[in-house]
């Protein structure tokens, strides 16, 4: 059974060239989200996360809303396993995919080619997964002949056509999303949503950040505010939505 518990996670950063007293003055007037304090050896700690639990269970379609700075994407890199728990437990049972950095392991000197099997590798494919893929991954993209260019040589929404062919290749049993992701010219935008709808229909867990209360509504049966690194409030989608953004 797939399902994802967080216990009381914690997550710091500390910053270690610099001592509390005059980085603090210095953050602390222009903070939006996080706690910053200092541990015992006098250096700043920024809070990303404090004490955040929550259970989610096959079938639940969470949403992640805040203020820049209140801890999404902390808490997003934790469930993908980027970041690990300064302190508190996190278990996970079911394959976790992650489209918060979709680049991620694109090397802009090698082929487009070359970086269907580096960036697959990444996302744990083996390399017989990636051969049966390969085509598929190829004709999304509609890349042609530039397939056989080094990335560097291509545009940026190129490059993240690339990008989005090889992260969305492969169905996963929790999808975590920072942001709807729409890439591309309108032609290849379509693709891409039709794409992101399928994954996110199959997908047993999901769990999605964002700025739209649309978006959150349609798609989201729960809703976690995040304030400051901990949990504002937990409930059903309307009804944090609303508070969050306001009634419609």
């Amino acid at each position: 059974m797939t399902s994802m518990l967080l216990e009381n996670v914690t997550v710091d950063f500390p910053i270690y060239n610099a001592k509390s007293r005059s980085l603090k003055n210095q953050v602390l007037s222009m903070a939006t989200g996080g706690t910053i304090g200092s541990n015992s050896d006098g250096h700043v700690v920024i809070r990303g996360l404090d004490g955040v639990s929550m259970s989610l269970q096959e079938g639940d379609r969470l949403g992640l809303i805040g203020h820049n700075g209140s801890g999404k994407t902390t808490l997003l890199r934790v469930m993908s396993g980027v970041y690990h728990p300064s302190a508190g437990d996190i278990v996970i049972n079911g394959k976790c995919t992650s489209l918060i950095n979709i680049s991620l392991g694109i090397d802009p000197e090698a082929t487009g080619r070359q970086n269907i099997a580096i960036r697959g590798a990444l996302m744990g494919l083996r390399k017989r997964d990636i051969a049966e893929r390969q085509q598929e991954i190829e004709d999304f993209s509609e890349l042609g002949n530039f397939l056989d260019m080094p990335v560097r040589t291509y545009s940026t929404g190129m490059q993240l056509r690339l990008a989005f062919s090889i992260s969305t290749v492969i169905q996963p049993e929790i999808l975590i999303m920072d942001e709807w992701l729409a890439t591309g010219d309108e032609g290849f935008k379509e693709k891409a949503n039709e794409r992101l709808h399928d994954l996110v229909n199959k997908t047993k867990i999901l769990i999605v950040a964002s700025h739209s209360k649309e978006l959150l509504l349609k798609n989201c049966s729960r809703i976690i505010w995040l304030e400051h690194g901990k949990v504002r409030m937990d409930g059903d989608a309307e009804t944090v939505a609303n508070a969050y953004f306001g009634p419609s």
